[in-house]
């Protein structure tokens, strides 16, 4: 999986097409991931308490890793990653500009 916690990511298919956002979550098991602002869902809470009411919230949920692309740091456009040996690090690069993501 080349997308990690942090990463800004672009969703390539589905509803929330072309919206960028920061990946909050990655589930590798899964190959899911969640983004910032992508996919919300609403949940309907029970009160917790006697007499007072329950509440709507919104939550993200995950997308599929494979519907969302880095974003490229030097143009802002959807790129792959790639990896390169800096001395002894392997670093990730952006395979449009080349440079470190």
């Amino acid at each position: 999986m080349n997308v990690k916690k942090d990463d800004m990511v672009i969703v390539l298919t589905g509803k929330d097409k072309g919206k960028k956002g920061k990946v909050l979550q990655v589930f590798r098991e899964n190959d899911r991931v969640t983004v910032e602002g992508v996919a919300i869902k609403k949940k309907a809470l029970k009160s917790k308490a006697k007499g007072k009411p329950g509440q709507i919230i919104e939550k993200a949920s995950p997308i599929h890793v494979s519907n969302v692309s880095l974003l490229d740091p030097k143009s802002g456009k959807a790129t792959r990653v790639g990896s390169k040996m800096v001395g002894d690090k392997k670093i990730r690069i952006s395979k449009k500009s080349g440079v470190e993501v």
